[in-house]
């Protein structure tokens, strides 16, 4: 299934604040004196914001994990420093709703030094994690739209530890080594990258049997640094107030998770984890009142004080580059559901006819809600605080303009949480995503064709570059960039950008595979995120970078086993027999996995085809009549450049 392709990140970002000089002897020296005449050197120590952040998945509404602990691993060796550790009740993530978003899970500490690796302790027993389909999933997904998987189908790859105390322990080496220092800031990001096939391999048997869901966390994790910490769009988050500073400039809540799976009345998940939020002394910051439904523009606390301490708040906030949080928009009420009952996930359904959009929910459920002329749409760009804090439009004409399609992931607000229908007051756009097949590549753009399950949903449409002069981040060595740019799925670091990025792309997206019948012909595909109101298109969509995303095949046999890097297939529905050609090369290799269903126990184990023996298992395995699956880039002469190969032992799968 291509939802299981999109790039989904799960990313873990610690940020390192200007660091505090603690003492034991409170004697404001950076040393202590013990009472035996030596003198101990304090540990420095810096404040860390801890954050997960995600992207999209057309097929599920929750994919919920829990995280007991990060440790980071020193140079050299040594103890593991544990940066956090989850509250008794630990709080599940949902990781559809951090569509290239970052949740916040608090602030804490890392002393000064060099680490080179990171450890993640993720809960493995069942019933930790969780998995909902969508309400409206791609044609031939597997499961029952809307439904929660049970338990007993979701075979969780890598665990240890005895029954009821089961983790997965999760290494991350990083691509260079995070070196902590006083009065400087740092940034690690440990992504989960769901899109990886492997993640949630899916086994329908072909006889009649019970469908499993095996989740693999061995390959999705890695290290990818992030360069500007102000870029960093923040899910909202919830919180309960705890004091407000003796200057009115700042809020400090205790952070809070909702109850997940949801329940309703919704309730909070409390954590120890305190937040310090600033009011935008200099734009402003909106507050929603919603016990008295009011709304103001505030620069201070100052008129909340009195009330505001004990109340529940929902908080869209921004980063400076000093790593302080500042609020765009706050959203109180003295009752937890109240801040909680607005609509968040991704756009379902936008009928331009009825000026109506559903919203997915995490129970995989759409909640309508209509979109009338006061209805105020904010895209997030928290680098622009003034953008950022601006309507990019107000009412109907925004939706019947298609300036909002399926697969945007926005937060969204109602008038009135007790109307019906629903009423959105304000659609807040954290992603505006954008993909599907790539056709007509121009010097300013392409056409995107998306075709979903439900058939309103679909679009062409022809979308810009972005301008040349535009900044669009830097590259692995720290330089910046502007213009568009673009990669290979396959390989993230290696971007493709400057004067020749676009002519490049070109080039890259103008080869097909064609397996004939059915099957018919795929091309290349693409995963962008928007931005608005760019110089190339003012006052609309336009594309900073795309991801060319490895096409999956459907489930075929192996015509000609693998020999000499290659082998050929035929697949479900085609006529036409299909070469692919496999990487051996250390570094860049195609990834392969043996998939075997014994017993209703699903194993994925993986195959190393960059040495000798892992040749041998695949020249064994991978022979004629072998059930595989192949995702990858279709090339100029009609082959597959396979990204990854899966290879089917035990009980045969149909899927």
């Amino acid at each position: 299934m291509r939802s299981t392709l999109i790039r989904l990140i799960s990313g873990v970002v610690i940020f390192a604040a200007p660091f505090l000089f603690v003492g034991c002897g409170g004697s404001g020296s950076n040393s202590s004196n013990t009472g035996s005449g030596t003198q101990t050197p304090a540990v420095q120590t810096g404040t860390v914001s801890m954050m997960v952040s995600d992207a999209s998945t057309e097929d599920w509404a929750t994919i919920g994990v829990k995280i007991l602990s990060i440790s980071l691993v020193p140079q050299g060796g040594g103890t593991s420093v544990v940066v956090y550790t989850a509250p008794a009740q630990v709080p599940v993530i949902n990781l559809v709703q951090l569509d290239q978003l970052s949740e916040i899970l608090g602030n804490l500490t890392v002393p000064v030094g060099t680490y080179t690796s990171a450890t993640l302790k993720i809960a493995g027993n069942p019933g930790d994690i969780l998995l909902t389909a969508s309400a409206d999933p791609e044609a031939g997904f597997a499961g029952t739209p809307g439904a929660t998987i049970p338990s007993n189908q979701i075979d969780i790859q890598g665990t240890t530890g005895s029954a009821g105390s089961l983790t997965v322990p999760v290494n991350v080496n990083f691509v260079s080594p995070l070196v902590v220092t006083a009065n400087q800031s740092n940034a690690l990001d440990l992504e989960f990258d769901l899109a990886h096939p492997a993640f949630i391999v899916t086994h329908v048997p072909v006889i009649t049997g019970t469908t499993m869901w095996a989740v693999d966390f061995n390959g999705p994790v890695r290290h990818h640094p992030i360069r500007d910490i102000t870029r960093l769009v923040l899910r909202h988050m919830y919180g309960s107030v705890t004091a407000v500073a003796s200057d009115n400039s700042s809020i400090t809540i205790n952070r809070e998770f909702p109850t997940e799976p949801p329940v309703n009345p919704e309730t909070a998940v409390a954590s120890s984890q305190s937040l310090p939020i600033l009011a935008d002394s200099t734009n402003g910051t909106i507050f929603y009142d919603l016990d008295a439904k009011t709304q103001t523009t505030i620069q201070s606390f100052a008129a909340e004080a009195s009330t505001i301490v004990g109340k529940n708040v929902r908080i869209a906030a921004r980063y400076q580059s000093n790593g302080t949080l500042v609020a765009v928009r706050i959203w109180s009420s003295s009752t937890f559901n109240n801040v909680w009952v607005s609509p968040e996930g991704h756009v379902l359904h936008a009928n331009t006819s009825t000026d109506v959009i559903t919203v997915q929910t995490e129970l995989g459920a759409g909640v309508p809600l209509t979109v009338n002329a006061n209805t105020q749409f904010f895209f997030r760009t928290p680098w622009d605080a003034t953008a950022d804090a601006t309507p990019i439009a107000t009412g109907t004409g925004f939706l019947t303009s298609h300036n909002l399609v399926r697969g945007f992931k926005v937060h969204a607000s109602v008038v009135d949480p007790l109307a019906s229908p629903l009423v959105a007051q304000s659609i807040e756009i954290e992603t505006a995503r954008f993909d599907g097949n790539i056709s007509n590549p121009t010097s300013t753009g392409f056409t995107y064709t998306r075709n979903f399950k439900t058939a309103t949903d679909d679009y062409a449409l022809s979308l810009n570059y972005i301008s040349s002069g535009t900044a669009n981040g830097s590259d692995s060595n720290g330089n910046a960039i502007a213009g568009f740019k673009w990669w290979n799925f396959t390989f993230p670091t290696v971007l493709d950008s400057g004067s020749n990025a676009v002519s490049d792309f070109i080039s890259a997206t103008g080869g097909a595979v064609n397996f004939g019948g059915s099957a018919g012909t795929f091309g290349a595909w693409g995963d962008s995120y928007a931005i608005w109101n760019d110089p190339a298109n003012p006052n609309g969509w336009a594309l900073p970078s795309v991801v060319l995303i490895p096409e999956p095949a459907p489930l075929g046999v192996v015509a000609a086993g693998y020999s000499n890097g290659t082998f050929t297939m035929t697949v479900a529905g085609g006529v036409n027999t299909v070469t692919s050609a496999l990487n051996t090369t250390s570094g860049s290799a195609t990834l392969v996995y043996q998939v075997d269903r014994t017993n209703n126990i699903v194993t994925i184990s993986a195959v190393d085809i960059t040495t000798t023996a892992g040749q041998n298992t695949l020249t064994s395995n991978l022979v004629t009549g072998a059930p595989a699956k192949v995702f990858g880039v279709p090339q100029a002469n009609g082959t597959i450049k396979a990204y990854l190969v899966f290879y089917y032992t035990g009980t045969k799968s149909s899927d």
